[in-house]
């Protein structure tokens, strides 16, 4: 440790000391000499290059150019030398070091002032970045300046305000805490910046750097309902927006780090290469661009491109980034690092093109437990279907939204969140952060507290037992806590069968009151008999109650008083408070305190359209069942009431069509046209916190735990979620020698009498 110290401050030393030649932060000469390279060879890059001098030519028209400016200034002249360009920066600097303050008043006039916020981080990393640039072309005087300029309008309000001992206002989770990253990094990339005129600014760096590791380590806080900043599988909570912006703050500071002192060994930071498969995850591929999951604050099509982009050139370099970045090249997203933007050109990359590139080798669902989203989908191709779930913390940038789903199909956004406006519009806190604005169960029209977006959820929604198999997919959100006021239970299930996804509500109030479920949607939608269809060009879902009763097929609805009521009602679009946009309200016929909603989501696809799956319902004594054909195969789902929580001090032992089972959910799947009622015939099996199923008294699968588990009879494939310490037995007519059990393969042992494989887990090893 001693030796690294030393090493590290003798490098420190040479490059303070020395000015002969500059390492750049950004603009740097190897970035330059590639980007000229680029301009003669990509023709992407060269429109990108001419649309910015174009651009260039425009500000120097003008009398007097904002800070902003700058960029595109400093990367025409760090190109081409022309002494013109450089002399428009320096009057540009000059006149912004001779401000009284870079931060706004409204922050100024808080108590105790905010002496630097966004505002001042923005002018600062401008002035740093045009100081930079133009270093060379400067006397020593106006060097000295500058630096002075930048270190008491910049870093100081900066470091006073966000990390000094002495003057510190500000925490960890100060404003969400993206912007902790926003003022702090960009602080220690203008220290950067004036190495060499202010010998403090080392230290400054050292603070920065030390600083973010415990940024990028904040575990949250119980008295003020808050949750880690990042998730031990990757990603950012405050949505895909925040996270890019808050993440990338960081990464430019340990670029410019990296560039100005090559030889100086980054700090490794565990979150980092996590969050770019984050970032892959939540973004949906479309033949004409891509969109995102904007859940919370977010944009729908923001990727968080920026920040892979950045990891690339630090080094963190993967065949799917190539992938990713060269999907997010083109399309609506507006971040700041595209070709259209001088950091963008100056840090583009010789990629492999897209044809070299592979797609992710990633799974096709993914689980972040600790933030509470979900990203499932049916493949990585360009159109697939992605379903997206959030069911978490609520504060600040997170909105009231436990339970909520979007869904993407064939190209586009069908079922939506409504998005955001602008933070100083009311609708802001009175629409968009509420549950209304979302796809979510409402009791007697209330969601969560409307106080949640300020002050935070006590008990935050979960997501877990998520299992993705061949044709099958299972997540349970559980939304209680958010709904604690109102509800006694909030768990909604997703079970993705094929081209068909069952939504099941099981809800329990306090007291008889008017259930219902929200439908936000883009393009068009309406009901026809049975469904309700959701449709965007040649995009189309239908939306089909099955449970506790479906939409009268046919008549008015004044007719049916017993069937489920659809009423339309009233939001405002994303991003446009301005405009009005319909959404739907599904609800119950009658008040009461407990109740299911089952609801089929029917996938319309190229191959489907024709023949789409054929969805019956069917019922007995305690249960609800659907069974759904498509395809060969037939598979039946089966909903157990006894296991909602109603029955203490017994086992929810059921019998559903001669099925004798305690599962909660419970789903078999037959070739079509097999005996349904023959164990023998089932091909997969799903139990959903359940320990048996037995039939005929022969059981099929137990443990004495209950468990969630998908099995493929003919692969002998196992998905299983239980406890740690487990004994597990299937029914097998044979022993098949090994099973795959969730993606290793494990020897099995046969009971001949029984006619069952043992397999003794042990997921705590």
């Amino acid at each position: 440790m001693k030796k690294l110290i030393f090493m590290l401050l003798v490098c420190l030393t040479g490059f303070f000391a020395s000015a002969q030649t500059r390492n750049y932060l950004l603009y740097t000469d190897a970035n330059i000499a590639r980007l000229k390279e680029q301009i003669q060879k990509n023709p992407d890059v060269k429109q990108g290059w001419e649309q910015l001098q174009k651009k260039v030519e425009g500000l120097m028209q003008k009398d007097r150019n904002a800070i902003i400016d700058v960029q595109e200034l400093g990367l025409v002249y760090r190109m081409s030398g022309e002494e013109k360009y450089a002399k428009r920066i320096k009057e540009t600097l000059l006149n912004e070091i001779s401000r009284d303050v870079w931060e706004g008043k409204e922050l100024l006039q808080r108590t105790p002032a905010w002496n630097a916020g966004l505002g001042a981080a923005h002018t600062t990393y401008n002035t740093s970045l045009g100081f930079d640039c133009i270093y060379g072309y400067l006397t020593s005087d106006e060097r000295k300046k500058i630096a002075a300029g930048i270190v008491k309008l910049g870093i100081q309000p900066i470091m006073g305000d966000w990390l000094n001992p002495e003057t510190r206002i500000h925490t960890l989770d100060t404003m969400g805490h993206n912007w902790w990253s926003a003022c702090v990094d960009i602080a220690g990339f203008a220290a950067l910046t004036v190495r060499n005129e202010v010998p403090e600014s080392k230290e400054w760096i050292n603070a920065v750097q030390d600083a973010s590791l415990e940024w990028f380590n904040f575990s949250g806080s119980l008295l003020q309902n808050k949750i880690p900043t990042f998730d031990r599988e990757g990603g950012f909570w405050e949505s895909i927006n925040y996270a890019n912006f808050g993440f990338s703050q960081y990464l430019l500071f340990r670029m410019a780090y990296q560039n100005v002192m090559p030889d100086v060994k980054q700090p490794d930071i565990a979150q980092m290469e996590p969050m770019a498969d984050f970032f892959i995850n939540t973004t949906y591929f479309a033949n004409d661009g891509t969109l995102s999951v904007n859940f919370g604050d977010g944009n729908i099509h923001g990727t968080g491109r920026a920040c892979v982009l950045l990891l690339w050139n630090l080094g963190f370099q993967k065949e799917r980034y190539a992938w990713f970045l060269n999907k997010t090249l083109h399309g609506d997203n507006k971040e700041w690092m595209t070709l259209e933007s001088p950091i963008g050109l100056i840090l583009n990359l010789n990629l492999p093109s897209y044809e070299e590139a592979k797609v992710p080798g990633l799974p096709t669902s993914k689980l972040l437990p600790d933030m509470g989203w979900a990203l499932l989908r049916d493949s990585w191709k360009d159109n697939a279907t992605m379903l997206a779930v959030k069911s978490g913390l609520t504060w600040n940038h997170s909105h009231a939204d436990a339970g909520s789903f979007i869904l993407f199909h064939n190209g586009k956004n069908l079922i939506i969140d409504s998005g955001n406006c602008s933070y100083a519009n009311p609708l802001y806190t009175g629409y968009y952060c509420q549950s209304e604005a979302h796809n979510v169960v409402l009791w007697n029209g209330k969601g969560q507290e409307k106080r949640d977006a300020y002050f935070g959820t006590v008990n935050h929604g979960s997501l877990q037992n998520l299992i993705d198999t061949d044709g099958f997919k299972y997540l349970l959100a559980d939304a209680t806590g958010p709904y604690s006021h109102t509800l006694l239970r909030n768990y909604r299930s997703f079970l993705w069968i094929g081209d068909v996804i069952l939504v099941i509500d099981d809800l329990l109030a306090y007291e008889p009151g008017q259930f219902e479920w929200l439908l936000h949607y883009n393009g068009l939608s309406k009901r026809n008999g049975l469904d309700l269809s959701v449709k965007q060009e040649d995009a189309e879902v239908l939306v089909r109650p099955l449970y506790p009763e479906t939409f009268p097929n046919g008549g008015l609805p004044h007719d049916f008083p017993e069937k489920m009521r659809l009423d339309e009602c009233w939001g405002w679009e994303d991003h446009h408070p301005e405009n009005k946009v319909p959404y739907w309200s599904v609800s119950h016929f009658e008040k009461t305190e407990r109740t299911k909603f089952i609801t089929a989501i029917i996938l319309k696809t190229e191959n489907n359209k024709a023949v789409l799956p054929q969805i019956e319902r069917f019922d007995g004594k305690d249960y609800f069942g659907v069974r759904i054909t498509q395809n060969d195969k037939t598979t039946e789902v089966y909903f157990n009431l006894l296991a909602d929580g109603r029955i203490k001090h017994r086992n929810s032992i059921i019998e559903m069509n001669g099925w004798e089972t305690d599962a909660y959910l419970m789903a078999l799947t037959f070739l079509k046209g097999t005996d349904l009622s023959k164990s023998e015939n089932i091909k997969q099996l799903f139990i959903g916190h359940g320990s048996y199923l037995r039939r005929n008294g022969k059981p099929v699968i137990q443990a004495l735990s209950k468990f969630f588990t998908v099995v493929d009879f003919d692969k002998m494939n196992i998905q299983f979620q239980g406890q740690g310490l487990v004994k597990l037995q299937l029914s097998a007519s044979k022993n098949p020698g090994t099973v795959v059990l969730n993606n290793e393969i494990l020897k099995t042992k046969f009971n001949s009498e029984s006619r069952m494989i043992e397999l003794n887990l042990n997921t705590k090893k």
